[in-house]
């Protein structure tokens, strides 16, 4: 069943946004050649804790830490170890945080040192494929004018979009209705009404969409080994439109 939000909620969504906004502040210094994913995810952890908020991530479903670190073709849900980040590589960050009793959801993929031109570009048209479907819908439109207009973009610029995995509604729990799919067909699906909050988050691969699950249970990965890249913003739909909180 699908939650829209009241005004109190929507403040409530904006503080954890907000607090998850100076997470990846405090991340950003750090993220560079040489360093390990696990370095990283202490360092999120910690910035989290001093918020007085909770890391979302760490045990959720068994997931053992506080961030997502997913590395070239790993999609999502990589899982940070003692592995360090090298030139030429690029890195997805996905980071959750419960702050007052409310969720907000967001990813970044950072390119590492000096990337090749294809791994640039991926990162780029990722990010874009987000900005440009928000900013051709509207409250009263269709979750399907969303997903279409990230499909679009995305292989306009030559790349694919992960089928298998998708967004999500976000409040009181990480993972509320409705599914925000990547892909789809305009003026299907429910209507974005004002109240809706959703964790929207484009998955783009820079060969085939096809993704697979490594032994671990967790880390997804490009079938044909290509790179991956995340982005992932938290949405709150009011009278105007889509507010990106986490931006």
């Amino acid at each position: 069943m699908i939650q829209l939000k009241s005004r109190r909620e929507y403040s409530l969504l904006k503080e954890s946004a907000d607090v998850l906004k100076e997470v990846f502040e405090e991340l950003e210094k750090y993220v560079g050649p040489g360093v390990t994913t696990a370095y990283l995810d202490k360092k999120v952890e910690t910035a989290i804790k001093k918020k007085g908020c909770i890391p979302a991530f760490k045990n959720y479903k068994g997931f053992p830490a506080s961030i997502c670190a997913s590395i070239n073709e790993e999609v999502v849900h990589g899982i940070p170890s003692g592995r360090r980040l090298i030139a030429r590589d690029i890195v997805s960050i996905d980071i959750g945080v419960l702050c007052n009793g409310y969720y907000s959801d967001a990813a970044r993929t950072y390119p590492i040192g000096v990337v090749s031109e294809i791994a640039q570009n991926l990162i780029s048209v990722t990010k874009a494929s987000l900005y440009y479907a928000l900013s051709n819908v509207k409250t009263g439109m269709q979750l399907g004018d969303l997903s279409y207009n990230v499909q679009a973009f995305v292989e306009r610029n030559g790349f694919s979009v992960v089928r298998d995995f998708v967004g999500h509604g976000i409040g009181q729990k990480l993972h509320e209705d409705p599914q925000v799919p990547n892909f789809g067909t305009a003026g299907t699906g429910i209507a974005l009404e004002e109240g809706l909050a959703l964790a929207v988050e484009p998955m783009v691969n820079e060969g085939e969409w096809k993704v697979q699950v490594m032994n671990n249970k967790w880390t997804v990965v490009t079938c044909d080994g290509k790179l991956s890249a995340h982005h992932e913003e938290t949405i709150f739909f009011n009278g105007d439109g889509p507010e990106v909180l986490t931006a």
